[in-house]
């Protein structure tokens, strides 16, 4: 009976040491496959990667009278094409005429008066060299024929601006271009700078388009512009940017971008419908959905599939565009890549997984 703690002992250490080697057994073993969603990286559709907006002129004048007055006269029509100097609205120069006659008055008046202190300018000089009048009386004389001839300047100044005034009775264009709005009609008063018309430049349009905050986030100024005419897409052009809203739009979240185009294009009238679209987003960016995209440290990466060894690795991307669920990227994997789309955050470099599964294209 004294042998059987030692059988107990012998039995329990057996036991002991066959679940250590079972456990080893298993750690050694390979673990099994991950099943993972995965599909092939294609090319951006150019369908829906445009975005809309207007012509619009570069340059445009807000014209206006600069005196006040009641508007007696139009001479054109929103639509119209203007030329420097032609004549464009007019005031009722009833009131400016009078200030140009009572101005005219008021120099014929000053010249009487410098030609009768000069004449008497005249004779004290004579009796001062006869000593009949004394050196007082001359200097008086002078004086006021001095005052007369400044008078004389001052009506002459009057009158020129009185002239001035009654020329600002008549609205006329500026530059070559297109008149836009009216803002003033026949009998209508006005004062100084209010608008009356706006007239805008045709020699050179751009599109003005709100792109969302994230493509103006890539966006620089000169970067390349594909625009289209939407009434008919096979009339486009290109254009460069040339302004980006410093601030976003407080309900859409986007920002306004001005585009000057390179070439003018007579079908691109004032106010067309336009389709504009980056140049980076050409048919040579990628398209993935937006889960496959992961983001850490700053960075932006996806899991490429290796299909020979069926693991999977990360590779950084620069993206270009988010559009909802759909993200374009401007590089960092070629077309045809097989990328992980489900999961992303749970994969680790080097991990077997299984692409039997896979989403329709």
């Amino acid at each position: 009976m004294r042998f059987v703690p030692q059988i107990a002992v012998i039995v329990g250490a057996a036991v002991l040491i066959a679940g250590c080697k079972a456990e080893g057994d298993q750690a050694k073993r390979p673990s099994s496959p991950r099943p993972v969603l995965s599909l092939v990286a294609k090319a951006a559709s150019d369908r829906d990667s445009g975005f809309a907006g207007t012509v619009e002129p570069r340059y445009q004048t807000e014209r206006g009278f600069r005196v006040l007055g009641r508007v007696v006269g139009r001479n054109v029509d929103v639509g119209d094409v203007v030329k420097p100097g032609q004549r464009l609205a007019q005031l009722d120069p009833f009131i400016l005429n009078l200030a140009v006659r009572a101005s005219e008055a008021d120099l014929t008046k000053a010249r009487a008066q410098l030609s009768n202190a000069s004449a008497a300018e005249a004779r004290a000089t004579a009796l001062l060299g006869r000593q009949v009048v004394n050196q007082a009386d001359f200097d008086t004389a002078q004086q006021a024929r001095e005052a007369a001839a400044a008078a004389v300047k001052q009506s002459e100044a009057a009158l020129a601006k009185a002239q001035e005034q009654r020329s600002y009775a008549t609205l006329t264009a500026d530059i070559d271009g297109v008149v836009t709005s009216i803002d003033a009609e026949v009998g209508q008063t006005v004062s100084p700078g209010k608008k009356v018309m706006t007239l805008a430049r045709t020699d050179a349009r751009e599109a003005v388009v709100d792109l969302p905050d994230s493509v103006t986030r890539a966006l620089v100024i000169g970067a390349p512009f594909q625009v289209a005419l939407q009434a008919d897409p096979s009339i486009t052009t290109t254009g460069k940017v040339r302004e980006i809203a410093p601030q976003a739009d407080a309900a859409t979240r986007s920002r306004r971008v001005r585009i000057t185009l390179d070439r003018v294009v007579d079908a691109f009238r004032l106010g067309a419908t336009i389709t504009v679209r980056p140049v980076s987003l050409s048919s040579s960016a990628i398209e993935i959905p937006v889960s496959a995209l992961l983001e850490r440290d700053g960075s932006a990466r996806v899991w490429v599939v290796d299909a020979a060894a069926k693991t999977v690795r990360t590779v950084p991307v620069q993206v270009a565009v988010r559009e909802g669920d759909v993200v374009r990227l401007a590089g960092g994997i070629e077309i045809g890549a097989r990328i992980v789309v489900a999961g992303v955050n749970s994969l680790t470099e080097g991990q077997v997984v299984e692409i039997d599964q896979e989403l329709p294209q």
